[in-house]
């Protein structure tokens, strides 16, 4: 029989409790994206409704991102102090309000309001979930741990696309936006009623709480002790810029595809609206793969074979973030295969990259300015997200073409190549008292 300590240093045999928090979270953003996708599974019918244009859109698009952004950084000071539990609970509420306010507006105005409370209600939820996962998983397993919830956002336009379609061509688009704001608060009790942090779980085993602690981490001691960073101090660090500008690159891109793939396939390929919500769930689907297999499953893997922790997901960012370049490729497509693969190329790549990003959170911060940093990256993030919805807007409407909205996100995207390699460097947490990570000397996780 194992004993406790081999238990608790090889996690086999181990309950597996802090698994079911990273399933629950994760459900949290396929809920959470319903509410996102369902937008792009509206546009014909929203343009029919309200009398809008392309450029109209573009700022419905992103009148979600622009409270989502501007929440970030102070929703990371807030979970900090108040932790995940409190803070998510009255997030999922208010997004599943806005969803339901979303259905029964009768004005543009009052769906733009809808749109801006949908991005208070789900601002914590990613920095919230890597604020989790730092507490509930040890340095080994976060990346798969943060993929799962990586992942989902995916899977929901997957599968909310083509399944929120077919709702909307049913039964129209305000009762499609009444379907999410069902999933939505549902969601909302079930998260009430699980969450807590490890300190609070009376349910959680003495060896999967020491294995969560990673006490064999000689970095634990540090962070037990490390004092919160004033923002100010984080806003200079070089690696928190260097995320900064590869998750805004990745950000920009997935935004792009998030809000107008459909209608990029419906208008300028001719694919009528049914078949265009099926061919974007394709994508999708393999940038879920792509997330679990390669960014979580893969990176965790070689991690705990014994290889450089740094090296493994400093390749994988880099890589993933260079595939994503294939956005180039389907600027000149001529037919719905040939988009379809550059497309998948691009978003699939940028999965493979992602959960490895944002489980750099919690690797290049001590544990009190986890939220801080998280909000930081998100942010940027979200501004990108905001700029994506309305210059395609633009874009698309100035030339007809998606051409010009594919060459800007390339160009985003090398620039967000030049931050992970230049800036980020090493994947490590500064020494005690250091003013800045990455700057002196760290050691690697």
């Amino acid at each position: 029989m194992a004993t406790t300590e081999t238990l608790v240093t090889t996690g086999q045999g181990l309950p597996r409790r802090r698994w079911r928090i990273a399933w629950l979270l994760g459900i949290g953003i396929l809920v959470n994206y319903f509410d996102r996708v369902n937008l792009s599974v509206s546009h014909n019918a929203l343009v029919g409704a309200f009398g809008i244009s392309d450029v109209v859109f573009g700022y419905l698009s992103s009148a979600y991102n622009w409270t989502y952004a501007l929440c970030q950084i102070p929703i990371g000071v807030i979970l900090d102090k108040f932790g995940v539990k409190r803070v998510e609970r009255i997030g999922t509420f208010l997004w599943s309000v806005a969803s339901f306010a979303a259905a029964i507006t009768s004005s543009l105005g009052g769906f733009f309001g809808a749109r801006l409370l949908l991005g208070v209600g789900e601002a914590p939820a990613f920095p919230a979930n890597a604020r989790a996962v730092g507490l509930w998983f040890p340095v080994r397993e976060r990346s798969f741990a943060t993929a799962v919830s990586d992942a989902a956002a995916k899977l929901a336009s997957a599968v909310g696309v083509p399944l929120i379609g077919i709702v909307l061509i049913h039964v129209g688009w305000r009762l499609s936006f009444a379907f999410t704001g069902v999933v939505s608060f549902v969601y909302c009790l079930v998260f009430w009623r699980v969450y807590r942090d490890p300190a609070d779980d009376p349910e959680l085993s003495d060896a999967e709480r020491e294995y969560i602690a990673d006490l064999e981490n000689p970095e634990h001691a540090q962070q037990i002790v490390e004092k919160p960073s004033p923002l100010k101090t984080l806003l200079a660090q070089r690696k928190v810029i260097g995320v900064a500008l590869g998750f805004g690159s990745y950000n920009y891109v997935f935004y792009l595809l998030l809000y107008w793939l459909p209608s990029y396939l419906s208008t300028t390929l001719h694919i009528d609206l049914l078949h265009s919500f099926a061919y974007t769930s394709v994508p999708w689907l393999i940038a879920t793969v792509t997330d679990l297999a390669i960014g979580g499953w893969l990176v965790d893997s070689l991690v705990k074979r014994g290889w450089n922790a740094s090296t493994v997901r400093r390749t994988v960012i880099l890589a993933g973030t260079s595939f994503g370049l294939g956005i180039l490729g389907a600027a000149h497509a001529r037919d719905a295969m040939q988009a379809l693969i550059w497309i998948s190329v691009s978003i699939g790549g940028l999965s493979a990259a992602a959960p490895v990003a944002w489980s750099l959170t919690s690797m290049i911060a001590a544990r009190g300015d986890i939220g801080k940093v998280g909000g930081i990256i998100n942010f940027s993030g979200q501004i990108s997200g905001i700029a994506a919805s309305i210059l395609t807007g633009y874009l698309v409407a100035a030339f007809h073409t998606y051409a010009w909205a594919f060459a800007v996100a390339g160009v985003y995207l090398a620039i967000g190549i030049a931050g992970y390699g230049f800036l980020l460097g090493k994947i490590e947490l500064p020494r005690r008292g250091e003013p800045q990570a990455g700057q002196g000397n760290s050691r690697v996780l």
